[in-house]
């Protein structure tokens, strides 16, 4: 039975009056690496995301690529043309179907891009800024950038046909959308770089563009944002301009904002005192204008609970707790926290359906999951 110091989480949330979220715990967005050479899902993908598609309320995928030049991790899988819409359909159902909510985050690597994942070795970006240990990108010219927010739109679109219940909108970790708004990667003098607001026009010409293909939707369909709050590099982004991006996006009606953080309890650097950590400012810019989503190291039912003591969040995503433990969230709701799991298991793989590459790209990283 539910212990009555959980029932927050167990509450029953409507996303601006459109989507019917049963609890307020997602699945975060993790890379897994486990799709098809040619874009395409594999099974082992589909059982990998079943298996922890029972408890949560939505589970948002790992991120799809929008053209093929933007490609940033193997065994990525794609959504840059129809062709994958069968594909995106199996996903969705096989999430659906486990009784969570199924959100295709859409992406453009940029500058991050292996160049072996891309047509020509060749990376673009919003200036010609090289990430560190890669090639420098190329600029994108006027007409490739407009090229590129159409095709969010039209992945937008083949979401809709393929059945997802929304989209995420990858903004954050460093790649295309946030390469633009950051002063460190944006360099340009045109009407997409220099002025804060400049740097802003390529987020939000990316989010109208998703928002008109969604508005097609006939079933409720929701548009989140995810964003990283700071920069470490100087010039870089700093809370002062998320804030900026805060606004910018409630000011769109967005369905939701996904902070992206490695530590939910993380304090500011810059463009904020440490006074309050950097999801509580989050939540204090967003001041009820849209619902905002947490992250974090969460492990436990008591992780959980005191996210939300702690900040006023709508949902808590869980992600490597939820690969450790796909029953994390049965087991609070069925009063047995205590058999929760946090440290993974070597030797039960097989048991917690985790696909080959995943499985050896959490062994080859000391110190990214508990136990490992």
């Amino acid at each position: 039975m539910l212990s009555n110091q959980y029932e927050k989480l167990f509450s029953p949330l409507k996303l601006n009056n459109k989507l019917e979220l049963k609890n307020r715990l997602v699945m975060a967005p993790m890379t897994n690496f486990s799709s098809n050479e040619d874009g395409t899902v594999t099974k082992a993908e589909l059982d990998y995301y079943a298996r922890r598609s029972k408890g949560v309320s939505m589970v948002i995928t790992a991120c799809t690529y929008v053209t093929e030049n933007g490609k940033g991790f193997p065994g990525e899988f794609a959504a840059y043309s129809d062709e994958f819409i069968p594909s995106l359909r199996e996903l969705a159902t096989a999430i659906k179907k486990e009784g969570s909510k199924a959100i295709l985050q859409i992406f453009h690597g940029g500058r991050s891009c292996p160049p072996n994942l891309v047509p020509n070795g060749e990376l673009v970006s919003a200036s010609d800024v090289a990430q560190e240990n890669n090639v420098a990108p190329r600029p994108l010219e006027e007409t490739e950038i407009e090229e590129i927010i159409a095709a969010f739109g039209e992945t937008t679109r083949r979401a809709v046909e393929a059945g997802f219940d929304g989209v995420e909108i990858h903004g954050a970790n460093g790649y295309l959308i946030q390469q633009f708004y950051s002063p460190h990667t944006n360099r340009r003098d045109d009407k997409w770089g220099g002025t804060v607001e400049k740097r802003l026009a390529f987020p939000l010409a990316v989010v109208d563009a998703v928002k008109k293909a969604a508005e097609k939707a006939t079933n409720p369909f929701i548009v989140g944002y995810r964003f990283s709050p700071e920069e470490p590099e100087t010039p870089g982004l700093t809370m002062e301009d998320t804030f900026t991006l805060i606004d910018a996006l409630a000011d769109k009606e967005l369905d939701y904002i996904h902070a992206s953080l490695m530590e939910f309890a993380s304090e500011p650097r810059r463009g904020a005192d440490t006074s309050k950590s950097r999801i509580e400012w989050i939540v204090e810019r967003a001041n009820g204008r849209v619902p905002v989503i947490g992250v974090g190291s969460v492990y436990t039912a008591e992780d959980a609970k005191k996210a939300f003591e702690t900040a006023d969040i709508a949902l808590l995503a869980i992600g490597r707790e939820l690969i450790i433990d796909p029953d994390f969230v049965q087991k609070i709701e069925q009063g047995k926290e205590n058999e929760i799991v946090s440290v993974l298991d070597k030797d039960k793989q097989a048991e917690l359906v985790i696909p080959d590459p995943l499985w050896n790209a959490i062994i080859n990283s000391p110190g990214w999951f508990p136990g490992v």
